[in-house]
């Protein structure tokens, strides 16, 4: 019988433990000390990629026999990343920004055990076409929702799916932060038993 080793999701986000917990395993969660801030001149899809194994990286550092998830995810309109807005004016930016435009969202994630010389990521990428939002449109959801923490400052799985005209990808969790299509092929490879 092989013994399993643990698993830590090397990230603060709710978001991306709530999706996790679908795999009905036992993990812990750290925090990665992660620079977050974009190197000049990088593309959305680098930038996610990049800090995705960088988190997965910097925890399986301390907890070399784990195997340990990083991700990270980067909103992309027209080339230029959009972080979290953490305020309401910087949402309300955004949104006007984005209404009627289609929104790249770029979703990495890797899986490091340092102990096994495992390692491996992948990125989803969720076209996602906001409706023609009028103002007061923006203003009441971002008043309702109030995603202040989360890329692109739309909820697809809140309120914010009335925002959007459609979405398209192949691993629809990645979305809200976590591709577990993508998450549970890496985990099997890395030897952990899912059904």
């Amino acid at each position: 019988m092989t013994v399993q080793r643990p698993l830590i999701l090397g990230s603060t986000s709710r978001y991306r433990r709530e999706l996790l917990e679908r795999f009905r395993l036992p993990f812990d969660v750290v925090a990665p000390d992660v620079d977050e801030t974009p190197h000049a001149g990088e593309a959305p899809a680098a930038l996610a990629s990049r800090l995705a194994l960088a988190k997965a990286r910097a925890v399986a550092a301390l907890h070399p026999e784990a195997i340990v998830i990083g991700s990270d995810q980067v909103a992309d309109l027209l080339g230029q990343p959009l972080g979290k807005p953490h305020t309401h004016e910087k949402a309300v930016a955004q949104l006007q920004a984005m209404r009627g435009n289609t929104v790249l969202f770029h979703t990495a994630v890797a899986v490091v055990c340092q102990a096994a010389g495992f390692e491996q990521s992948d990125t989803a990428v969720i076209r996602v076409h906001f409706r023609a939002l009028g103002d007061a449109e923006i203003e009441r959801y971002l008043r309702a929702e109030q995603p202040y923490d989360c890329a692109g400052s739309a909820k697809s799985e809140g309120l914010g799916i009335t925002l959007l005209e459609s979405m398209d990808s192949d691993d629809p969790t990645a979305l809200v932060g976590l591709p577990l299509i993508r998450t549970a092929r890496m985990l099997r490879a890395a030897g952990v038993v899912l059904p």
